[in-house]
């Protein structure tokens, strides 16, 4: 591809590093920014600029937010008892838009595949036992994506988990196996999280 401006094939290529989004596709949102008047292109860049200097994780649950803990953490009309591991933000969102979960949360940040280079020590996993350690929590949901990287992470929490006297379930399997919780309807993933089963049914600890 072929640009009449050094600047505007800088751009391309920082457009196409975002994900799913190929040379054409970078180009027209390039072309788009040119169109913008000057203050449209300049709230944009602001935008932009206060994702990576005004956000915070939640100390809490690794939650994205703009104070040191999120909005469901500090929430008391939250069911404190119940926390749901998640692998990321978008899986908060996707629960969240259910409107059939009171609980809390906690963010591992990922899952572990060692083809990618990820192992347990790259999760948020001991910042979840340190909150199950001081007691207030009575039941964990892992709430992960159906693939052998979820069910492999899943595996790996339930054994550190083990020691604590708590109710650990899972997603009932209208989930089907290799999907990812995002792109689940809003209808599934609310019986999902609603007819959670007990994950200690599926796994023996040796």
């Amino acid at each position: 591809m072929e640009f009449s401006s050094k600047i505007i094939e800088q751009a391309v290529n920082t457009f196409a590093q975002l994900p799913g989004v190929g040379k054409k596709s970078a180009l027209r949102y390039v072309l788009h920014v040119i169109k913008q008047s000057n203050e449209e292109a300049e709230q944009f860049a602001h935008l932009i600029n206060k994702l990576k200097t005004d956000l915070k994780f939640c100390n809490s649950c690794h939650n994205i937010c703009e104070s040191d803990v999120c909005g469901i953490c500090a929430n008391p009309a939250r069911d404190h008892s119940t926390l749901c591991v998640v692998q990321d933000y978008r899986d908060v969102m996707a629960i969240e838009n259910t409107g059939l979960y009171r609980g809390t949360y906690h963010i591992l940040g990922g899952l572990i595949s060692p083809m990618d280079g990820v192992g347990p020590g790259n999760l948020n996993v001991d910042t979840l036992i340190q909150k199950i350690a001081v007691g207030e929590v009575k039941e964990v949901i892992l709430a992960l994506n159906g693939t052998m990287e979820g069910e492999t992470t899943c595996f790996y929490v339930f054994k550190k988990l083990a020691p604590y006297t708590i109710t650990l379930s899972t997603i009932a399997r209208g989930i089907a196996v290799g999907d990812e919780l995002e792109y689940a309807d809003e209808v599934t993933l609310g019986r999902s999280i609603t007819n959670r089963v007990p994950f200690n049914t599926m796994f023996t600890v040796k």
